[in-house]
């Protein structure tokens, strides 16, 4: 999900009997909390944890703005997550729970129509002022606005009314019952209404656009240099330091994040010790690059951190507005071209496994054939789907054993016949005489030897593709107006999807601008899909669901899969000290804010 922008979503559910209501610290899937109400702290933290030092991370690109959550611009690394608080928080080790913390107790609804929040009245920004159910109510309204990035009216539209009941006390109304909408409520970042009353929210220009935000968070901005460093400092005053989700975590008295404009640069950067820390996305990087005497005599570590997250889906994307890619034909065949095999071996030295699944690393990916429940949501789109949904397995095209590349060329040169595309003295033209010609865009050079191979397999199919790196501010703009051709994407994905799914696949995403659905998918089928992951009602029901939907978007051959790793590889100065025991379901950022400094270290 936007990995810079949203939190990992870990969404629950209560079974609750009828005219009942559930009121706790926290809530869960099943209604089983493996912390009780007086827990200390989560277990992948540490009571060790020592306070102070000064950490130094990176950044690619730039920034130009200090609100998260609008949709133009982008903002500096880790706004969202240092300065602003949510209602509730994730439980790292437990894929559906979420505990209190601006929130101090959590009131379900029985009919499930409506989620009551009660909130801690020690909450505080870090001006002092209390957190109070006025700027609750100010978020959601905000949020729900046309003023924020389009993912949040999304996400939240189920969310049809928020209701102040007294001082300390407020109700979120449901538009309709939805086992994760009060977890999605817990979710909402609270905004102070006083600050940007005063400053505006959305400012177009001028020096509000750079304002340093009202949180309620560990850390407040302290120093801003636009575009190129950020430097937040911790909050003394923090509120919730003291709490115990919060306990044993975001240790560092400063936290400085530089930006690169390039990642080679960056690397080697890091290896000089101009930043702490770094997540290595780049397999050549981890192989090759991440090596010398500091790595040798142990002041620099690479170490791969195991994780259980659903690794959701990473490829090529194609834009199905472009008339070069609305036939479904088409699209298979450009995935043919992908040898997968080959390039794991000779580029990412055999790191990577190939997706065959929209949710990878995860018990919601579809597998076998459809049948019961699954078979049951798919068959009234019988008629307007593939057949290979119900009679073939999802899986990735293989290049192993005989024949290889050839054949799989040979089956994408009778796709694109299938669907109009003739070559002639080499060229693959259509029926007009048009030739099949396309761009990739890319935001990264590191993918630009990952393209130049799939490239030279399209032209024997006749078809010209062409790749560039751009700026990544000119990129996302490319993106938020579907500029594009082909894009390399990730979509993310939590323990159990819901509300984001619109955003990323339904049709009535598709015209909006800054959406995710960045294909341009407009199936009725794929849109009933989401309708049932959103609405259901048990772990049975969401699980089919969520196999069906792998399948139709697998057959529309949206993208060409690419590969995944069920670990984080990350380089570190051998400088910290950390918790014995990790998390289940973590990114490397919620990782390293429960380390700590061995020996303090200064600015």
């Amino acid at each position: 999900m936007f990995l810079r922008l949203f939190l990992l979503l870990f969404v629950s559910f209560v079974s609750l009997p009828v005219a009942e209501v559930f009121a706790a610290h926290g809530v869960s899937i099943d209604g089983q909390l493996k912390y009780p109400a007086d827990f200390e702290r989560f277990d992948y933290t540490s009571s060790a944890a020592q306070r102070g030092g000064s950490l130094v991370l990176h950044d690619l690109g730039s920034f130009d703005k200090m609100n998260p959550f609008t949709l133009k611009g982008t903002a500096p690394f880790g706004l969202d997550r240092l300065v602003f608080e949510t209602l509730a928080v994730s439980s790292l080790d437990e894929p559906f729970a979420a505990y209190g913390l601006i929130a101090k107790d959590i009131a379900v609804a029985a009919d499930h129509l409506s989620v009551t929040f009660t909130l801690d009245e020690r909450a505080r920004f870090s001006d002092g002022s209390p957190v109070t159910v006025e700027d609750v109510k100010f978020s959601i309204e905000t949020l729900k606005s046309d003023q924020v990035h389009p993912f949040y009216p999304y996400y939240y539209q189920d969310i049809s009314e928020a209701e102040i009941l007294d001082k300390q006390r407020i109700r979120f109304n449901f538009a309709r019952a939805n086992r994760e909408l009060h977890m999605i409520a817990a979710q909402i970042p609270v905004l102070s209404q006083v600050f940007y009353e005063k400053h505006g929210f959305a400012p177009a220009s001028g020096s509000e656009v750079m304002a340093p935000p009202l949180g309620s968070g560990p850390y407040v901005v302290d120093t801003v240099k636009q575009g190129k460093s950020i430097t937040y400092r911790r909050n003394p005053d923090y509120w919730a330091k003291d709490h115990p989700t919060r306990i044993g975590q975001f240790n560092f008295d400063r936290l400085t994040v530089n930006y690169y404009k390039d990642q080679i640069v960056s690397v080697e950067a890091f290896k000089a010790r101009e930043f702490d820390f770094m997540l290595v996305n780049i397999a050549k990087q981890w192989a090759r690059d991440m090596q010398g005497d500091k790595f040798s005599n142990g002041s620099i570590v690479k170490e791969v951190f195991p994780h259980h997250n659903n690794a959701g889906i990473q490829g090529f994307l194609m834009n199905t507005r472009r008339p070069n890619f609305e036939d479904r034909r088409v699209r298979q065949a450009l995935g043919l071209a992908m040898d997968f095999e080959w390039t794991n071996n000779a580029l990412f030295f055999n790191q990577y496994r190939r997706s065959h699944s929209y949710f990878s690393n995860s018990p919601l990916a579809a597998s076998g054939l459809p049948v019961g429940l699954e078979l049951d949501y798919l068959e009234p789109f019988r008629s307007s789907l593939p057949a290979e949904v119900f009679s073939t397995p999802p899986t990735s095209p293989e290049t192993k054993g005989r024949g290889g590349l050839r054949t799989n060329l040979r089956q994408a040169k009778q796709l694109l016949e299938d669907a109009g595309w003739q070559v002639q003295d080499g060229v693959l033209r259509n029926d007009q005489g048009e030739s099949f010609q396309f761009e990739i865009l890319l935001v990264s050079p590191s993918f630009e030897r990952v393209m130049a191979p799939y490239v030279k397999n399209l032209e024997k199919l006749g078809i010209r593709a062409d790749y560039r790196t751009i700026d990544p501010a000119l990129y996302a703009d490319r993106l938020q107006h579907f500029d594009f051709d082909m894009i390399v994407q990730v979509y993310g994905q939590s323990q159990s999807p819901g509300n984001e799914q619109r955003n990323y696949w339904h049709s009535e995403s598709a015209a909006t601008k800054g959406s995710r659905n960045l294909a341009g998918i407009n199936n009725p089928a794929v849109d009933a899909m989401v309708e049932r992951i959103i609405y259901a009602k048990t772990q049975e029901e969401l699980t089919a669901a969520c196999r069906a939907l792998d399948r139709v978007l697998w057959y529309g051959y949206y993208l060409v899969p690419n590969w995944f790793m069920d670990g984080h590889r990350i380089a570190y100065h051998n400088l910290f000290a950390r918790p014995e025991q990790l998390p289940l379901y973590y990114d490397s950022y919620q990782l390293l804010m429960t380390w700590w400094w061995r020996e303090a270290k200064g600015d």
